[in-house]
């Protein structure tokens, strides 16, 4: 939703009524007589207020408190104080601090006012236009991260246990997708590319030393049901009849949700491991508690471009 709507602020109810004439034929405008009601107004309608005027003398909290609200919480949105030529002090603060893009003096002077709301929606329109690059880059981002994430696994898995790996790693896919909790995030402030492509090498070379500790740790490939006492115990799951319950998504998913820079566990490598050691016979289904894995059928035929697709969907999902 785009922001276009105007919220003032003001405990005078001629000035609320004043404003909403003058103003009007600009935009949406939504009022509120009170810092708590512009607190409310603005958990209601956040998306679609744009600018934020408000009063500084009002009963009870003064208007820079809902100011530095807005700006903690709704940061897009556009801030503007409206003040007396007495209250001049309180705007320059204002302005100091961050808490506000500019002030208005009262009276209003009708052109002046509404070419202050004009610059002040164009700005909001700007920084809406930006956050939408910003989300489209960090989706696009997210994707590149998931598809090489997932394409190292199945380098590792072939490294570190030949045999089946490229099952495992198509049902740790299938999983992923089936879970739908995978957006790594990524602090753009802190990762430039060179950076976020050493740390991931570094993060795939640790994936690789856990996956052998746990198929040590594993020992021979069982046979049958054998494999899931092993998995209930390495995810500290529950296991029920033919099946494991697992509460924690982040067990099964967190080599791929896992923020940028952050090293893994051994404990997120054991399903992964628990996969390749027999042979990615395995499948998550949805549980009452959670989820839960259970044994599947022999090994089908894996289509050629079964890792394309799974990268494709995967970059759908985080869309």
């Amino acid at each position: 939703m785009k922001p276009v709507k105007i919220l003032y602020v003001d405990d005078e109810a001629m000035a609320l009524k004043y404003f909403e004439r003058l103003v009007g034929p600009l935009a949406p405008v939504l009022t509120a007589s009170s810092v708590e009601e512009g607190k409310s107004m603005l958990a209601e309608h956040g998306a679609e207020v744009a600018v934020l005027v408000c009063d500084q003398r009002m009963p009870g909290e003064y208007g820079n408190e809902l100011l530095r609200h807005a700006r903690e919480y709704y940061p897009a949105v556009v801030r503007m104080l409206t003040t007396a030529y007495s209250e001049l002090g309180d705007a320059i603060e204002a302005i100091n601090t961050g808490e506000i893009y500019r002030y208005i003096n009262k009276p209003w002077e009708l052109e002046s006012l509404r070419a202050d709301l004009k610059n002040a929606l164009e700005l909001a329109e700007l920084r809406s236009e930006r956050d939408g690059l910003m989300r489209d880059k960090l989706m696009a981002q997210q994707g590149q991260l998931l598809a090489s994430r997932l394409s190292a696994l199945l380098m590792v898995g072939a490294a570190v246990h030949a045999d089946g790996h490229e099952q495992a790693v198509h049902r740790f896919a299938q999983a992923a997708l089936r879970m739908g909790q995978v957006e790594p995030s990524i602090d753009w402030h802190r990762w430039d590319h060179a950076d976020l492509v050493q740390a991931e090498a570094q993060r795939g070379a640790a994936v690789a030393a856990h996956l052998r500790h746990w198929l040590r740790e594993f020992g021979s490939q069982p046979d049958g049901a054998g494999a899931l006492p092993v998995l209930a115990q390495a995810l500290n799951g529950e296991l029920q009849g033919d099946r494991v319950l697992v509460a924690d998504a982040q067990a099964l998913t967190a080599l791929l949700s896992s923020p940028a820079g952050e090293a893994p566990t051994v404990a997120e490598c054991a399903w992964l491991a628990w996969l390749l050691w027999q042979g990615g016979l395995a499948e998550v289904v949805v549980a009452d508690s959670g989820w839960a894995v259970r044994q599947a059928d022999a090994a089908a035929l894996l289509p050629a471009d079964w890792l394309a697709d799974a990268i494709e969907r995967l970059g759908r999902a985080t869309a």
